[in-house]
């Protein structure tokens, strides 16, 4: 798996290309998530469009990096989903956890909005 980072405005985007497994991505994400928050970069996408597969263990990478962003006053939200990480996550009731969306820009406004409540 491979990761790269945008900034757009405050907002980090990161794209993930490339299998989110045991071994494989789930370690990759976790360093890089930390070296963010280390920053003090807290606004986190997910952008999963080039994810064609997630296993538990990446699963279970994604739901620690949103615990791990939001302990630290932050929030993670989700990008793209494809039809079978939609499902995934229909299945385990994850859905209902991440705020996800379908247009980067959204994603991204999303924080602001979420700033003024």
């Amino acid at each position: 798996m491979q990761i790269e980072e945008r900034a757009v405005g405050d907002v980090t985007v990161l794209d993930l290309k490339g299998r989110v497994t045991l071994g494989e991505g789930d370690e990759l994400l976790k360093d890089k998530v930390n070296s963010l928050i280390n920053q003090g970069r807290r606004k986190l996408v997910l952008n999963l469009a080039e994810v064609p597969y997630i296993d538990s263990a990446g699963l279970g990478e994604i739901v620690r990096t949103y615990t791990t962003v939001s302990r630290q006053g932050g929030s993670l939200k989700l990008l793209s989903l494809t039809k079978r990480i939609t499902d995934l996550l229909s299945i385990t009731k994850l859905l209902t956890v991440f705020e996800t969306f379908e247009a980067e820009d959204d994603a991204v406004k999303s924080f602001a909005a979420s700033a003024k409540v």
